[in-house]
């Protein structure tokens, strides 16, 4: 098939170049210049393990293309995705300008009749707002639909390629099977592809990614609890995930989440069910349970050391996960900002998110080190923000060497804090007692 991908941040980027893979002629389009450059030298907007060398064989196999001009990327296209930024407006609410935008570039352009596809998480009722768009620019018929993504970053590709289920919305039968056809090389195990009304699609994202917050944010409550009445989390987290109903993703307690779906999906749903006089009274606690939780740890360095001004803090991670250098919405940031407040100097480590932290401009704030042990020298403690691999087995002596007072503040439980006593660290975690 001819798809175009319009938009080519993570979604966007990865949709294509996993269709290319598949065997579909695609063409990536979007209007930033530098970025398309970039592409078509094989330079990678993005940190996606995995992503790089399948964008470059699909290049050189010409499966998959980069361009800038959209009359020309609607007109060579059967399918198009629409997979554009949908920020939080400053009502919480999606903000579906660069969406409309695109709608009207297709309206503006087609010469045939089109299958056009909604991929970026969009609120209940785009699907109709996009085909209304279209209709006021041509008589020409077009078919949306609603294909949200369920994609985690540092796993996008995997996620694509093997996904465990596929959404499609739809009211036309016909469009229905032809989007069966483009997604069954990525279902051959047999996960299934649901086809549903385009309205139920929308919600079916809202609701997957509102839950899974969920679940983080009761988890992290529970662990503040532990803290009041002795009990430890880690336990108790065992205990509850091994029931089948339960599970054990998303209850490993923490600093917050980030990045930028479960912070901007949870407000976009909380404000459509504003706009409808129905308060989302779960939700709206998820929001306030995870803002505060990114703030948990700095009352216990307060604590700790009474009077912060001129301390140092060595802070470990600073992207929202692993294995991305995605810092929208990081627990990170507003740890920095709230250290800043009280006179401290920071020094930071990420393996990967360091040059998306100079473009934040946070260098002009903290300190970026290349290396994470660079990072202690001279701390007055360590702050770890994100659990990444590098950081699970250190060598725990060279901490102690480096820092001022052998003192840990771990935001993501990654020690042992039995462990960690016998080394001879103060360590403070998140809902586990001092053993």
């Amino acid at each position: 098939m001819n798809i175009a991908v319009i938009g080519t941040g993570y979604v966007g980027l990865v949709a294509g170049t996993c269709f290319a893979e598949s065997g579909n002629n695609v063409i990536c389009m979007d209007n930033d210049k530098n970025k398309i450059d970039n592409l078509k030298n094989g330079i990678i907007p993005i940190y996606e393990p995995g992503l790089e060398p399948l964008i470059i064989r699909n290049v050189k196999n010409k499966n998959l293309h980069f361009s800038t001009d959209i009359k020309k990327t609607i007109k060579n296209s059967e399918i198009i995705f629409i997979a554009v930024g949908t920020p939080p407006d400053e009502d919480g609410s999606a903000d579906l300008s660069y969406v409309l935008e695109v709608a009207n570039s297709i309206g503006k352009y087609m010469e045939k009749p089109k299958i056009v596809v909604d991929k970026s998480t969009v609120p209940v009722g785009t699907a109709a707002l996009v085909k209304k768009t279209i209709q006021k620019q041509t008589d020409i018929p077009v078919q949306v639909v609603s294909n949200p993504e369920f994609l985690k970053e540092g796993a996008a590709v995997d996620d694509f390629m093997y996904p465990d289920r596929v959404v499609i919305g739809t009211s036309d039968p016909e469009v229905g099977e032809t989007m069966k056809k483009l997604y069954e090389p990525f279902v051959r195990t047999g996960n299934p592809i649901h086809i549903m009304d385009e309205i139920s699609a929308e919600m079916t994202k809202y609701a997957a990614n509102a839950l899974l917050a969920t679940k983080i944010s009761f988890i992290n409550e529970m662990a503040r609890l532990c803290e009041l009445v002795g009990a430890d989390i880690e336990s108790i987290r065992l205990g509850i995930g091994s029931d089948k109903r339960i599970g054990y993703s998303f209850i490993f307690p923490g600093v917050g989440y980030g990045g930028s779906c479960f912070p901007k999906d949870v407000k976009a749903i909380i404000k459509t069910a504003q706009k409808n006089n129905f308060p989302m009274r779960i939700l709206e606690s998820v929001e306030q349970v995870n803002e505060e939780q990114k703030k948990h740890l700095i009352p216990k360095i307060k604590n700790h050391f009474k009077n912060l001004k001129g301390k140092t803090v060595a802070i470990w991670g600073l992207s929202f996960k692993p294995k991305t250098d995605d810092m929208r919405e990081a627990p990170s940031r507003v740890m920095i900002k709230e250290l800043n407040k009280l006179g401290v100097k920071i020094q930071a480590h990420d393996p990967v998110a360091m040059e998306e932290a100079k473009r934040l401009q946070l260098d002009k704030k903290i300190t970026l080190c290349d290396d994470n042990y660079k990072a202690l020298k001279g701390a007055d403690c360590l702050v770890i923000v994100t659990e990444w691999l590098e950081y699970r087995k250190p060598d725990f002596d060279k901490i102690k060497k480096l820092l001022k007072h052998p003192v840990i503040f771990d935001g993501r439980n990654i020690y042992n804090p039995k462990n960690m006593k016998e080394l001879g660290f103060e360590y403070y975690c998140i809902g586990r007692p001092k053993k």
